[in-house]
């Protein structure tokens, strides 16, 4: 496998670990951290740069998508919620039954739910669009805060018309 290497991101919501190769982002988390422990280094591959930069983007209210390429590992079932989560717009949502018809198992709506749960590509893959089907706001790995505070945020750069 491809060295791997790791950045942090100062986001508005805390320190994000972005993780990656040369080919690819692995992962983009958030972290309890209090302080940037990884500034990008003169080796730093341009993809790790790049996701940098869309991140910055997004948290401004000038992106909508992540265009930055991500390499996704996880079971048949997991790569299909992933790639559902996907087609979620920016500013929209979607419940844990609305994916789980996506992907074409429509019982399987804990599943989609464990599914989301493992996703390590937060925000690129937006699983922070997805809702409980009664509406509210439920499981999020990187906490309810951040989650409602992502939400929010797309919602107000929609509405200024930002986009």
């Amino acid at each position: 496998m491809s060295k791997l290497h790791q950045v942090d991101f100062e986001s508005p919501i805390g320190i994000m670990e972005v993780i990656g190769t040369e080919q690819g982002i692995l992962s983009v988390l958030f972290t309890e951290r209090d302080e940037l422990l990884y500034q990008p280094q003169s080796d730093t591959p341009q993809v790790l740069n790049d996701c940098l930069r869309e991140l910055e983007e997004y948290f401004k209210g000038e992106r909508m998508e992540f265009t930055v390429p991500y390499i996704s590992e996880g079971t048949e079932f997991q790569g299909k919620v992933w790639s559902a989560l996907t087609t979620v717009g920016y500013a929209e949502t979607a419940s844990y039954r609305d994916i789980a018809v996506k992907v074409g198992s429509e019982k399987a709506v804990r599943a989609v739910g464990n599914a989301n749960s493992k996703n390590k590509l937060t925000i690129i893959v937006p699983c922070h669009r997805v809702i409980g089907t009664n509406g509210k706001l439920t499981g999020y790995a990187g906490t309810l805060t951040r989650k409602e505070w992502l939400l929010k945020h797309e919602q107000a750069m929609k509405n200024k018309g930002v986009m």
